[in-house]
């Protein structure tokens, strides 16, 4: 791994210890801490939404056309900027635009991220390098959110500023962590960090790119039927339905997490010597049968032992099938873009998923919460539709595209070199 990419995988981390070190705490924070209500703290999460709505189009015109690592750079420092004046906001105006200011910030630190390691991974190496950014982002989440839960007290408002004070500063230090990275020279356009590339964002020109377009589809169907039920619909349910106590939905998540971080490196040969439409299919299935298992906790009449144990097997399930993803669908993004394009395929791809995450705990919330059999069966529906997706789309890749890791065995069969005889991108020299 270049040293270009170790710092990128870092950014990574570091970015993901941000957004679970406060965000989890907002509603605490807006609703009681600052006194200003129910409605104006649902306000502020809906502002992030609604934010990263806005800036991901502008941000893949701007990855194109400015470079990754610039984008990445300013995202950091506006995230900076949000997050000490959220915590130095006492009034809701403020606090609204504090949060508009962090959550934009946010947003396009996925897509540039995820640029920056397509610009700095070979074909060949690209898959293991999702995987571990994935890994880095879940454990970063996961620390995240268990310093921050030590460090805030409702009863002390200013414990809350020093969280937001320290996430700022840690933004801050990203900030000069990224900008003093050197990218390879292969990574940048003639080898030179003055030019960009000769290529213009066309989002009519993505739209014609059917592959790309059923690759959206599907994405959004998986991002509503999974990350946008985790904490609004499938914990209402396990509440409602499973009777499950709030700790144990603490624990749930934790066996989600834990599933990944097991996980991840194990099932990283299996998924490279497979077709990523059949790797996506056969997620959509296992999910089907997560989501099984949930209505069988709260709707079979079984002990609450049961139950519970069923419930915390369905967040494990999905970390299963997202340690699958990871080194499938980033990759396979980045393989449908044209060259210098990455970036603005990048950001389309977290434009649906910023779509299914805003509309998924609209609809999911409600349902989980009281119409449990439908709830379920829904669920059930879009995940077999995800397998269904995932082999429609399977006509429109190329072998290349679908299973880069057969291709490269054939070119070798064949006596050619896998590779040019350079050094790949991102390779220690």
């Amino acid at each position: 791994m270049s040293k270009a990419m170790r710092r990128i995988q870092a950014g990574s981390a570091l970015s993901a210890f941000g957004l679970g070190f406060t965000v989890p705490y907002l509603y605490v924070y807006v609703a009681q801490v600052r006194g200003l209500g129910s409605v104006t703290a649902g306000l502020v999460l809906a502002v992030f939404a609604v934010a990263a709505l806005i800036v991901l189009p502008l941000a893949g015109r701007a990855i194109v056309s400015r470079g990754a690592l610039p984008v990445l750079v300013g995202s950091l420092v506006a995230a900076a900027g949000g997050s000490l004046a959220l915590g130095l906001s006492a009034g809701a105006a403020t606090v609204l635009l504090s949060a508009a200011l962090l959550g934009a910030g946010q947003a396009v630190m996925q897509p540039a991220l995820a640029t920056l390691v397509v610009d700095c991974s070979s074909t060949s190496s690209r898959t293991r390098a999702f995987a571990t950014q994935f890994f880095l982002q879940n454990l970063g989440l996961g620390v995240g959110g268990l310093i921050g839960g030590h460090l805030v007290d409702p009863a002390r408002p200013g414990s809350f500023t020093l969280l937001f004070s320290i996430q700022a500063a840690m933004f801050v230090l990203l900030t000069g962590l990224m900008a003093t990275t050197r990218l390879p020279k292969a990574a940048l356009p003639d080898g030179s960090p003055e030019q960009v590339p000769a290529v213009k964002a066309d989002w009519r020109g993505l739209m014609r790119n059917r592959a790309m377009v059923w690759l959206c589809v599907l994405g959004f169907v998986l991002f509503f039927a999974c990350y946008g039920q985790f904490e609004s619909g499938l914990s209402a349910y396990g509440v409602e339905a499973a009777g499950i106590s709030t700790s144990t939905l603490g624990t749930a998540l934790a066996a989600n997490t834990a599933m990944i971080v097991l996980a991840q490196f194990l099932v990283l040969r299996f998924v490279e010597r497979r077709r990523r439409s059949r790797v996506i299919a056969g997620v959509g299935l296992l999910w089907a049968f997560a989501w099984a298992v949930a209505g069988f906790s709260g709707l079979a009449d079984v002990s609450q032992a049961v139950a519970t144990v069923s419930f915390i097997s369905v967040y494990a399930l999905f970390g299963l099938g997202e340690a699958l993803l990871s080194p499938t669908l980033a990759p396979l993004v980045a393989d449908l873009a044209p060259t210098g394009l990455a970036g603005q395929y990048n950001s389309a791809f977290a434009l649906v998923k910023q779509l299914a995450l805003a509309i998924g705990p609209a609809v999911g919330g409600p349902m989980g919460a009281s119409l449990h059999g439908p709830y379920v069966v829904l669920m059930m529906v879009f995940c077999v539709a995800m397998a269904w997706l995932a082999m429609m789309m399977e006509r429109r890749l190329t072998s290349a595209q679908n299973h880069p890791f057969a291709s490269r065995s054939r070119v070798v069969a064949q006596g050619a070199p896998a590779s040019p005889p350079a050094a790949p991108v991102g390779a220690d020299a």
